[in-house]
């Protein structure tokens, strides 16, 4: 099966990134106020926007000038892009483990209707850390940078846009270059995330659904 590359009209660094703020903007809103409205066993503790969002810092020992500062500039890219929020475990439950910041959740998101299904499609956010066993220890720049653009990752799957690279899909050359030298330049943390799951089938791991339904 082809895969057609999506084309957008040249834009600057700058109009990129403010239209990608805001194509997110809402899906953060989204997953705060949903962390807000639930419940849990002993209520929910208030999360500040640092412990949320905050990303570990990358180690740029080894790591000549440029590649340092394009590591800094991807650090600062991927907070604002809120990646944190769905691949920080337990952020998507108000609860984020600062030992597996971006080292992949291991409560779900559903993405087909839970209103028409028992057991809706779960997909769990990925370990982006450089583990080798469980996260992108095996990948290369040019591997995210298609991914980010594409959704299609090394093995040449394609991916839900429930990680939005639609909009990624708008970042500057420099930018989805620095993005990807940041992930690669964080300390591995070794965490295995559950496998996703199709519709009708069931998961033992918690998830959280977003967006209105109505039933047919």
């Amino acid at each position: 099966m082809k895969t057609r590359q999506a084309t957008f009209p040249r834009q600057s660094s700058s109009n990129r990134l403010s239209l990608v703020a805001k194509v997110l903007a809402s899906s953060v809103v989204a997953v705060l106020a949903a962390c807000a409205t639930g419940s849990t066993p002993g209520g929910i503790d208030e999360v500040t926007p640092a412990t949320t969002f905050g990303t570990p810092n990358p180690d740029t020992s080894r790591l000549a000038p440029d590649r340092a500062a394009a590591a800094a500039r991807g650090q600062y890219l991927v907070e604002l892009l809120g990646c944190g929020t769905c691949h920080t475990d337990g952020a998507l439950v108000g609860q984020p483990n600062a030992g597996r910041r971006l080292a992949g959740s291991s409560v779900g998101i559903a993405w087909s209707n839970p209103l028409q299904e028992d057991y809706p499609g779960v997909v769990f956010p990925a370990n982006l850390t450089p583990d080798t066993e469980t996260g992108i220890g095996g990948w290369r720049e040019d591997d995210i940078v298609t991914f980010l653009r594409s959704g299609i990752d090394r093995a040449g799957r394609g991916h839900l846009p429930v990680m939005p690279w639609p909009a990624y899909a708008r970042l500057s050359d420099d930018d989805a270059s620095a993005v990807a030298t940041y992930l690669l330049s964080l300390p591995p943390v070794r965490h295995r995330v559950p496998a996703n799951v199709d519709p009708g089938q069931r998961t033992s791991a918690g998830y959280v659904h977003f967006g209105i339904y109505r039933k047919r």
